[in-house]
């Protein structure tokens, strides 16, 4: 098995099967590393310049659905090619990466990759893309009916005063919610929170 096929047989395990040769191809077109990370709580995924000789290294969480993978991917393969270009005289997320971001992704908003809903979210986010995908709730919201179902909710779906775990061991009890997030007292520390109403949550049966 050349490296290709490595490459590719990789890539078969986290995203759509339609868009591994192009994913494939620009590891060599762009000279890139892609490592697999574990989770990671404040990003998805990332991307470091060549130094020192080194390559582009571009690394992702692992424990994504194949739709947010490749979405995240294409993110920071656009931070690379804009780096190309521009180097660091431009604003990480500016207009320029925001180009090469919507140019990469064209060519995957297809059925024969996305699903219809999530096409449609992604084509309404991409006309003015942010530093994370995160941060639109619509294409958060539709991403994560392709997540493999666990024993998680949404916080948005649990009633105000429920409790909840958040990160196995810590417990809240769900408040009000303010102008974006919910506010949220933390059982032990008495301490309030702000959580994004799509965060993944455990709710905790109090009798």
């Amino acid at each position: 098995m050349n490296q290709s096929e490595r490459n590719q047989s990789i890539l078969h395990k986290y995203i759509p099967e339609k868009a591994v040769p192009t994913i494939s191809e620009w590891v060599f077109k762009f000279d890139f590393k892609l490592r697999i990370k574990k989770s990671r709580s404040t990003k998805l995924g990332d991307y470091r310049p060549p130094f020192k000789g080194q390559n582009h290294l571009i690394t992702i969480n692992y424990d994504m659905n194949k739709y947010a993978f490749l979405i995240t991917l294409i993110h920071e393969v656009a931070h690379l090619s804009n780096w190309n270009k521009h180097k660091d005289t431009v604003k990480p997320h500016g207009e320029e990466w925001k180009i090469h971001y919507k140019l990469l992704m064209q060519q995957f908003l297809i059925p024969d990759v996305f699903p219809n809903d999530v096409i449609i979210a992604l084509r309404k986010y991409m006309n003015n893309p942010a530093a994370s995908s995160c941060s639109d709730t619509n294409l958060l919201r539709v991403l994560k009916r392709y997540d493999e179902k666990q024993n998680t909710v949404m916080l948005e779906d649990l009633k105000e005063g429920s409790t909840f775990s958040y990160n196995e061991d810590r417990l809240f009890i769900k408040g009000e919610k303010g102008r974006k997030r919910f506010k949220c007292k933390e059982i032990s520390s008495k301490r309030m929170y702000l959580f994004n109403p799509l965060t993944e949550v455990v709710e905790i049966n109090v009798s």
